[in-house]
């Protein structure tokens, strides 16, 4: 027996030595941990700077180590050694940081930093040998999204081996509460080669003097390319507060083509190219910033400080890794002549809201009779509120305006002091009886609308603070506000658009001839929504749903332009039409977006031209999608319609990053259900609702930062301070058991997002596990082995000795080792997380119930799909 025991322990031995001689996927990040410098405990993430992502990718988070600059303008680096040894690529970055206290960051690949320190002043250098600028962020940006296929190279032979990351910090003046910083950025890396290179082109005037009082200064910058070609994806504009527009272009053969145009006062992200360009050799790349030293008493020069300026024109581009370079820079003007051919629009300035001016660079003007810190503190709210997009949408359930007795809900808007209005049908409806078939109304008998069609509620309590619209609608549609507090309105039925102001009772603007269909300049064919420029004034009308097209016009109501068409067999192309339903006006990028409701897409046009920019089409959507709204920063929203016999996508809200047409996030009621949602806004603060004519409901929806600080106390149960949507889902599912299936898809998130993160604790147990396994398998074998060499006699003896040892791991069955009943014998146990996970996803219930009240507008039927009237 004891030589038994002897040889098991000298099995075990050799077995162990065996599996740990492999290499473990955890093992690429020895040197890593062997190196890398402490992080502050303040810092989130800091403790697991390396994140297995699976066996061949990991995430790596490089963030400043608990900083706390001492003056404005301070510049700060750290480094981080990269993890592995052999070649990796950078595929994706998530950017940690806020306006508030950083002006911009620059992260930068290389081989040896300029200081082993923690971190230190940038004044140093970053690089003792030469770096190349992977990734740069500024003012709250969204996160940077790389091509398929595509990747930065770094590591092996040819890669840095070390990332150096460089904080600017502006006014330090949000450093007052003595906090420290932790600004940075995530990388996501994989070891699987990319065939595409990613590079960054960096052009920069760098002798550019801004006269005092001077209103035009232009810095041109201009190099001819001399190497492979390469395909640009991206760009990104920097100034400080001087810089009016940045304007990129190639020009070849004398023809410019535009890259990118942006406002440097806007977020300065990287923003993607409109449409694909590519470079060759002797092209010509061609940037021009345009500067105004209105207001300066002295020259102003390019520099590293707030009262410096900077003329910055980052390109992304990506090349076949054979010929890939992955850094270029331009900083001369290689042919000052061929400027007198820019196109004028790199002359023409971008306008910028004058309460983004004060927040531009995190360099904060004087402000009188204003609190500096105050100031700070609002604009830290406002902009990470807009433009962090880590966050959940869901229903305010406490809200009361779900229970109003409402007629079909038609259009939702915000009014300049962001309270709700609303546009409803009172007691007409819209249904197979309302128009014959040229689209004439047929229910004129009935009168126009004797209730108030439009409704101004208070968007916190649903208590209604101002109603008109009395016997002026027929058929209620679209609803808009312009900057000055004007309603405009859309009525299917008179085929008209109205003009209204908040106080009037006669319209002050009325477009289309009432009662009669048209395609003409003067007429409409059920127009269904308005959007307003609040810059130039331009009337623009989704023309409808018996003609495909907007229609552009003047502030005063003359025809100006009109582009779009009807959608021809087989698959729509840009600027066709299936009901052009919705309107959606991006000032931010001078964009028109509409809803194209029976194509089940949005697509953007040019406000100035009718251009078609591009198509926001996803499989989620749907066929349909009713309804588009954006907010200021970047975010767009969605709702779309339910879905055909058969199919699986479900009807519900969508929020979207403008920028990428990526969703970010998706969001149904918890109270009632969507029918048949027809319009939907949201404010700033990620406030949205969503307006339903056949429920004839209004449902608001709360982005669940808000919600960040509050106390929920429902039977008995008390959650302080929540901080992520899986604690709000989490207590909803204690407080409200019988209302849990409409949380099934939180649910099914918030564990895909457990599971990614214990990636590495699975991996562990597995490489624990496996001895123990192979031992039994061990001691198994031999007990088989006695039983065939020696018969009964041999069992019997093995049973006396260590087969009652291995009797009891049998179980109670005999049947074979069970780990359930083995681990369910000791004290304590549950067999939670054992048990069978639910894979079952419900979105929504659907109604069982198929049929439509005649009261309420029709679905359209299956293909070949009629549209519905709504």
């Amino acid at each position: 027996m004891a030589g038994l025991v002897n040889n098991l322990l000298i099995l075990f031995l050799v077995f162990q030595n065996i599996c740990l001689g492999f290499r473990s996927p955890l093992s690429v990040f020895k040197r890593y941990k062997d190196t890398a410098r402490p992080f502050s405990s303040e810092c989130l993430g800091g403790d697991q700077p390396v994140i297995s992502l699976g066996l061949s990718d990991f995430a790596l988070d490089i963030r400043m180590p608990g900083v706390m600059p001492k003056q404005s303008d301070t510049y700060l680096c750290m480094s981080v050694p990269l993890p592995v040894d052999d070649e990796a690529y950078v595929v994706d970055f998530k950017p940690h940081a806020s306006m508030d206290t950083v002006h911009h960051m620059l992260l930068f690949g290389c081989n040896e930093p300029s200081s082993t320190e923690n971190y230190w002043d940038c004044d140093e250098g970053t690089c003792k040998d030469k770096s190349n600028i992977l990734y740069a962020w500024a003012r709250n940006a969204p996160p940077t999204r790389l091509p398929k296929g595509v990747g930065f190279r770094v590591g092996g032979e040819t890669g840095g081996r070390f990332f150096v990351l460089q904080v600017h910090y502006g006014d330090i003046s949000a450093f007052r509460d003595k906090h420290k910083d932790c600004s940075g950025v995530t990388l996501h890396l994989t070891h699987q080669k990319q065939p595409l290179i990613a590079g960054m082109y960096l052009m920069m005037s760098v002798n550019t003097v801004i006269p005092p009082g001077e209103k035009v200064v232009d810095a041109d910058i201009a190099c001819h390319y001399k190497r492979f070609p390469m395909h640009l994806f991206a760009y990104r504009v920097h100034t400080h507060r001087l810089g009016k527009v940045v304007s990129g272009y190639r020009v070849r053969n004398g023809q410019w083509t535009l890259i990118g145009r942006q406002s440097p006062q806007l977020p300065q992200a990287f923003y993607p190219v409109e449409r694909p360009v590519d470079v060759s050799y002797d092209d010509i790349l061609a940037a021009r910033c345009v500067f105004s030293g209105e207001g300066r008493t002295t020259e102003t020069h390019i520099g590293g400080t707030a009262d410096d300026e900077m003329c910055n024109f980052y390109i992304m581009y990506y090349m076949e890794a054979k010929h890939a370079v992955s850094y270029m820079t331009c900083t001369q003007n290689a042919n000052p002549e061929m400027f007198r051919n820019i196109p004028q629009e790199a002359n023409i300035p971008i306008p910028v809201k004058s309460d983004m001016l004060k927040m531009t660079h995190g360099h904060h003007e004087e402000t009188k009779g204003s609190d500096k810190s105050s100031l700070l503190q609002q604009a830290k709210k406002e902009e990470e509120e807009i433009l962090d997009q880590d966050f959940h949408i869901e229903e305010a359930v406490e809200w009361p305006g779900l229970d109003l007795r409402l007629g079909q809900v038609s259009g939702l808007a915000l009014d300049p002091e962001n309270n709700l209005v609303l546009f409803h049908r009172g007691d007409h409806v819209w249904d197979e009886n309302s128009f014959d078939s040229k689209f004439v109304y047929q229910q004129r008998g009935l009168g126009p609308i004797e209730q108030n069609t439009i409704l101004v509620l208070n968007p916190s309590n649903a208590k209604l603070l101002h109603s008109m619209g009395k016997s002026l609608f027929y058929l209620p549609h679209g609803l808009s506000i312009d900057k000055n507090g004007n309603y405009w309105v859309t009525d299917v039925a008179l085929h008209q658009v109205f003009k209204l102001g908040a106080d009037d009772k006669e319209p002050l603007l009325i477009l289309g001839v009432a009662l009669q269909p048209g395609s003409d300049k003067n007429h409409f064919c059920q127009p269904t929504d308005v959007a307003v420029d609040p810059i130039t004034g331009s009337i623009y009308v989704s023309d409808g749903y018996c003609n495909s097209r907007i229609i552009q016009f003047s502030p005063n109501g003359l025809y100006v332009n009109q582009w779009g068409e009807e959608t021809s067999l087989g698959r729509a192309r840009p600027g066709q039409f299936h009901i052009p339903h919705s309107l959606a006006l991006i000032p931010d990028y001078s964009q028109l977006c509409v809803a194209d409701r029976e194509n089940g897409r949005i697509q953007c046009f040019r406000l100035e031209t009718g251009e078609f920019v591009r198509e926001i089409k996803h499989k989620s959507f749907g066929r349909e999608l009713f309804a588009v709204s954006y907010v200021p920063g970047g975010l767009l929203f969605a709702v779309n319609g339910m879905p055909y016999p058969g199919e699986a996508e479900p009807v519900q809200g969508f929020v979207m990053n403008f920028s990428t047409g990526e969703i970010i996030d998706t969001f149904i009621p918890l109270r009632k259900s969507f029918e048949m949602p027809h319009d939907v806004v949201a404010s700033e603060d990620k406030t949205v609702f969503v307006g339903d004519v056949h429920a004839r409901a209004v449902w608001k929806f709360a982005s669940t930062e808000k919600m960040e600080h509050r106390s929920v106390k429902k039977a008995g149960i008390e959650v302080q301070e929540i901080k992520e949507s899986e604690t709000i889902v989490e207590a909803r599912l204690k407080n409200n058991p019988e209302s849990t299936d409409p949380l099934k898809k939180q649910e099914k998130q918030h564990l895909v997002r457990q599971a990614s993160t214990g990636v590495s604790f699975v991996l562990i147990t597995t490489l624990l596990i496996i001895p123990v396994v192979v031992l039994l398998a061990i001691l198994v074998f031999i007990r088989w082995r006695k039983t065939t060499v020696y018969g009964a006699d041999g069992e019997h003896k093995l049973d006396s000795s260590s087969g009652r040892n291995l009797g009891r791991l049998r179980g109670k069955g005999g049947g074979g080792l069970n780990l359930g009943n083995f681990f369910a014998s000791h004290k304590g146990y549950s067999r939670k997380g054992f048990d069978r996970l639910s894979t079952e996803g419900s979105d929504q219930e659907k109604d069982e119930d198929d049929g439509t009240d005649s009261e309420e507008e029709c679905s359209a039927p299956p293909p070949p799909p009629a549209p519905s009237s709504s």
